[in-house]
């Protein structure tokens, strides 16, 4: 154990740490795996991005986690079976992509490995009272480093919500060390599963800055996809979305949710939006016959609708902010087309200009929160989100 100690010491204390960071989305499209080199700690940090890759998930890798993902009731004999399975997985790929890269894992100092949300349960959506917010993600750390042989930090969200947060969205936290700009308003508008934001106001005000989740991104229109056209997984360059027609009934009763009235910061997640309310949705036209397309599209317009609404309502958000989107629903150019629609005068643009890959940000942004749990340094970050370290830490032997 002292060895263990001593080498997680000794990492803490170099000038650059090379940190693979692992992200695996309610999407669930694969494990994106990125290799960071990240000089420093809080402020003063640099990041530079040397390898990346998205590792395709398998039907049945799929079929596996979907038996109890975002399920109020699931058979716990398969969850405990999936923690270290996934993690299993997953050690498998970081040690494909090694090979490939023909990197040796122990020029690795850290695994940064977020695991798989299984549910999340802020307390605004279970509104039980008793219980505070809530989320679980899966996919062991012990085993991944074991496995890889690399010392691994995962389980980030937990200390988030010990610290009276909801344990997402976590972005914020490298999001205002990557992109903080003192000239002008940005806002870092990640299209996943889930559709967040984060908001760095000109003057870097810790009183103003904020992330927050605003609704579905990819989640139902994913759903939709996958109940409608198997073997598909999502629609590709919004080819189906793009063929319907929006009915604009069914957009007004899809946003006809108390969640879209809460105040910012909030969370969400798949266990509110899915077939099932679309389904609650669609009982308010008992007597029309709704279209596949058609529903796609509205689908569609129901994600940029959320999203644009919510940007709106940044107190005091310039008209001419810069917005940088990542994440796999920035390639639907129907709701980036509308982001620009309703921001004419914004600078909206990936993140790639910033020479962070907009498929990898979500990973860089775990490697980034991984640093700062071994190398970073108290009051960092602003008292309006949690200020402590995350990650529980998982030795190799």
């Amino acid at each position: 154990m002292k060895a263990n100690v001593e080498s997680l010491y000794q990492i803490s204390k170099k000038d650059k740490r090379r940190i693979i960071g692992l992200m695996s989305g309610t999407s669930l499209d694969g494990l994106d795996i990125v290799l960071c080199l990240i000089k420093g700690s809080g402020m003063a940090t640099t990041m530079h991005q040397e390898k990346f890759i998205t590792m395709e998930y398998d039907s049945d890798f799929k079929k596996e986690v979907l038996e109890v993902f975002s399920k109020r009731t699931a058979d716990l004999e398969k969850l405990c079976l999936l923690n270290e399975w996934i993690a299993n997985r997953h050690a498998q790929m970081i040690n494909a992509c090694l090979k490939e890269w023909d990197i040796d894992p122990g020029e690795i100092d850290l695994v940064a490995s977020h695991g798989q949300t299984i549910y999340h349960a802020p307390q605004h959506l279970h509104q039980n009272k008793k219980f505070g917010n809530a989320t679980l993600q899966i996919g062991d750390g012990d085993n991944i480093a074991l496995k890889t042989g690399i010392i691994t930090i995962s389980d980030f969200r937990q200390k988030h919500i010990a610290a009276g947060g909801e344990g997402a969205p976590l972005a914020v936290y490298g999001d205002l060390i990557l992109f903080g700009n003192k000239e002008r308003d940005t806002v870092l508008l990640n299209i996943g599963g889930i559709a967040n934001f984060t908001y760095l106001p000109s003057e870097k005000s810790s009183q103003k800055m904020f992330s927050t989740d605003v609704g579905p991104g990819n989640t139902m229109m994913d759903a939709w996809m996958q109940k409608n056209f198997p073997g598909l997984y999502f629609d590709k360059d919004a080819g189906i979305a793009v063929t319907g027609s929006v009915n604009t009934r069914l957009l007004a009763a899809l946003k006809d949710h108390p969640f879209f009235s809460l105040p910012f910061p909030k969370t969400t997640g798949p266990e509110l939006f899915n077939l099932t309310y679309l389904d609650n949705a669609v009982q308010t036209f008992t007597n029309e016959k709704l279209q596949v397309n058609d529903v796609m599209a509205t689908l569609n317009a129901f994600t940029s609708s959320v999203i644009c609404d919510s940007i709106h309502k940044i107190p005091g958000l310039t008209t001419d902010p810069d917005i940088f989107l990542s994440g796999g629903g920035m390639h639907n150019h129907m709701v980036t087309d509308e982001v620009k629609k309703n921001f004419p005068y914004a600078s909206v643009k990936s993140t790639a200009e910033k020479n962070i890959d907009p498929d990898a940000k979500e990973a860089i942004l775990f490697a980034i929160l991984a640093n700062e749990c071994v190398a970073g340094k108290p009051g960092t970050f602003t008292k309006l989100f949690p200020n402590v370290s995350m990650g529980k830490i998982s030795f190799p032997s």
